[in-house]
């Protein structure tokens, strides 16, 4: 288990630090509500979470197979509703090695689609992703 506090530091700022390292990040509510966007919302971080989960997951595989994925991006595109305020979509966008053979490709495309953070969003909220392979 692992913990982090959230310090509200007024005009809509918080501090989040994580318990076990004291790393920090720093949230502000977005533009379209409120906020100044001056730093992450929130929700941008829901969908950032997103995106590095399923490089870290792709790496964990990668590492205990032998696929070397240095170098990999994802790009996330969050979408929002109202009514009630809530992500409607995150599209992944996720650069890879065009080394990859088909069989590591398909793997890892599996992988993506089964990361932690991903299956633990509601399925309400739409995850469609783009596999892009190019030179790194």
């Amino acid at each position: 288990m692992v913990k982090s506090k959230i310090l509200y530091q007024g005009q809509k700022h918080c501090e989040l630090i994580h318990e076990p390292s004291q790393s920090k990040i720093e949230t502000d509510a977005p533009k379209d509500n409120q906020g100044k966007g001056e730093r992450f919302s929130p929700t941008d971080l829901m969908g950032a979470a997103l995106g590095s989960c399923i490089l870290t997951t792709m790496a964990i595989v990668g590492e205990r197979d032998g696929i070397d994925l240095r170098g990999s991006q994802a790009s996330v595109e969050k979408v929002m509703t109202d009514a009630p305020r809530r992500i409607q979509s995150l599209r992944v966008d996720i650069v890879l090695p065009a080394h990859l053979s088909p069989d590591q490709r398909r793997k890892m495309e599996e992988v993506a689609k089964h990361c932690p953070v991903k299956r633990s969003l509601h399925p309400d909220v739409e995850t469609p992703m783009t596999f892009i392979y190019q030179e790194i």
